[in-house]
């Protein structure tokens, strides 16, 4: 599969930038695969977390995100780093789950948030989960890789953790259950991390 070559040029940049001004503690790095298809899955806690991500690896991650970052004058940007429109609003985004199963299948990484929005009101760690990632896992035998992230996006400081826990595989196509599973794995590490 043919690497967005802006992902390519702005990804270095990103995560210069990301050191110097936010200090992000990673922990897990190493459980990021240097080949294979991946899907990263994780809580999403404001709109620099996909920069996070992106500065947490070499490998270009595929985002999942919603259709309007495609329109609009930073439209270009966004459809030449690679990301997958999602129409939130629909019932079903065939179109996006296709293109994200054929990322999978070229052994890339795909990087999705299953809330599929940000945890505003925090009244529990993270929101209900949307099946899209555990679907995807059971359809290319793609493992996943839980992430958490916790703090604050402070400038200068040391306020932002990311943590990557060790691949699993889905093991039913039971999507509700597994779901279910994958939230849970990745409420008890914010608690743990808190």
């Amino acid at each position: 599969m043919k690497q967005p070559l802006l992902y390519r040029i702005v990804r270095p940049i990103i995560t210069i930038l990301f050191k110097i001004f936010f200090h992000p503690h990673i922990i897990g790095k190493e459980n990021i695969p240097k080949k294979d298809k991946i899907i990263l899955a994780g809580n999403h806690t404001n709109i620099l977390d996909s920069l996070l991500l992106i500065s947490c690896t070499k490998r270009t991650v595929h985002f999942l995100a919603k259709v309007e970052l495609t329109k609009g004058p930073l439209g270009i940007i966004f459809k030449n780093m690679g990301i997958i429109p999602v129409d939130r609003k629909a019932k079903q985004n065939q179109e996006a789950y296709n293109e994200a199963i054929k990322v999978l299948e070229a052994n890339e990484i795909i990087g999705i948030f299953p809330e599929s929005t940000i945890n505003r009101e925090k009244k529990e760690p993270t929101l209900p989960f949307k099946k899209g990632a555990i679907r995807m896992s059971y359809q290319t035998e793609s493992e996943i890789i839980p992430f958490c992230i916790i703090g604050k996006y402070n400038i200068f400081g040391k306020g932002i953790t990311i943590t990557f826990e060790k691949p699993y595989t889905v093991q039913t196509n039971d999507f509700i259950k597994e779901t279910d599973k994958l939230r849970e794995k990745i409420n008890t590490m914010i608690i743990e991390r808190r």
